[in-house]
């Protein structure tokens, strides 16, 4: 299509490119979703939807099996932060792999933000990793999905946001279930701390915050997915290596790792590529099918992830674990619910109490009849 606007003065001439065209070999069409090499785009959208969930619930329930696997190692646990340094170690390796693959190889944001990203990034994971070392795992992905209650509490006192009935109704059925679990945890685990929650509860204020600062910089500076991870997890790694070093807490780290490589940089290797692998099938499932439904298999994975760990690790089990994850469900069912209230109708009391007196009536005239 061309636009030509003619003047005594001026000449301009506009042309864009029909569809038809053959489009330049660096710019990828704006609807494709290429997944670890694959188009998804070529597909139709319930294999789309297969493949994506497929891809979700593989890498990540291995994830989980892993992680939980490398602390099952007799005296692994006071280890964690030394395992979120082999993490990033790897997930560095991955992002550099990936950023060769695309055309542009710019740096578009800025150092600075990077190292807020990656202090965020370190406190997410390493606080996260090191409450395996004082809590069960299904308590630990409990808490990892009640992300809902720091963020409004950040709502409200940083920004003066205002939240609606249904916001409050998931924090407070998501507290009542944390508190649950919890206290359910502490009653039946031998090996309960304090010391976990705390940690994964800094985890989770931590992981509040970062989702934000990589939005808004990657929207206000263009950065691919790929930079993001390189940059932020390699300068996460030299953050978490000076700790260790002035701690002293590398060398005995090392040391045990080294007695037993396979268990620990091992798994460790696989359980950061199932990882790298897990978070792209989620962003295809956002980018194709919206965040309402990536909520929901999310969700799903990690119910799953509670039952597969407690068939395949030996820990004490209560009825008190599953009323109290239904209700954490119910919390992420609401908040859900509330973001997305134009999609969801569900049907009102004085509705349903409607219905039913006209199913009554319509009864009463087929038998009078």
């Amino acid at each position: 299509m061309d636009l030509k606007f003619t003047s005594s003065r001026k000449y301009v001439s506009i042309s864009v490119p029909s569809k038809s065209q053959t489009m330049s070999p660096h710019i990828k069409s704006v609807d494709d979703v290429v997944v670890l090499g694959m188009n998804l785009s070529k597909f139709n959208k319930p294999t789309q939807f297969f493949i994506c969930v497929s891809g979700v619930f593989m890498f990540y329930l291995i994830y989980g099996y892993l992680q939980e696997l490398i602390f099952s190692v007799e005296g692994f646990k006071p280890f964690g932060w030394y395992l979120t340094l082999v993490q990033f170690g790897f997930y560095s390796i991955f992002g550099l792999i990936e950023l060769q693959l695309i055309q542009d190889k710019r740096r578009r944001i800025p150092g600075k933000t990077y190292m807020i990203i990656a202090f965020l990034t370190v406190g997410t994971m390493g606080l996260s990793n090191t409450s395996l070392g004082y809590l069960n795992y299904p308590t630990q992905v409990i808490f990892k999905c009640c992300k809902l209650i720091p963020v409004m509490i950040g709502g409200v006192f940083i920004q003066g946001k205002r939240y609606n009935i249904a916001d409050v109704s998931a924090a407070l059925c998501m507290s009542l279930g944390l508190i649950w679990f919890t206290l359910a945890d502490s009653t039946v685990a031998p090996n309960f701390n304090l010391t976990g929650v705390v940690l994964i509860s800094l985890a989770l204020c931590a992981d509040a915050v970062i989702g934000n600062v990589q939005e808004k910089a990657m929207k206000l500076h263009n950065g691919s997915n790929s930079e993001m991870v390189l940059y932020s997890y390699s300068i996460g790694f030299v953050y978490i290596l000076f700790g260790l070093t002035c701690t002293s807490g590398l060398s005995p780290a090392v040391t045990f790792c080294s007695k037993h490589p396979v268990q620990t940089y091992g798994y460790a290797f696989l359980f950061s590529l199932t990882g790298y692998f897990g978070i792209s099938f989620v962003l295809a499932l956002i980018k194709i099918f919206g965040a309402l439904l990536a909520v929901t298999v999310t969700t799903g994975r990690k119910a799953m992830t509670i039952v597969l760990s407690f068939l395949f690790f030996a820990k004490p089990f209560t009825l008190q674990y599953v009323w109290s994850g239904l209700l954490v469900v119910l919390g992420i069912f609401l908040n859900v619910y509330s973001k997305n209230m134009d999609k969801i109708k569900l049907p009102s009391l004085h509705g349903l109490w409607k219905k039913s007196v006209e199913e009554r009536k319509t009864r009463t005239l087929s038998q009078t009849v």
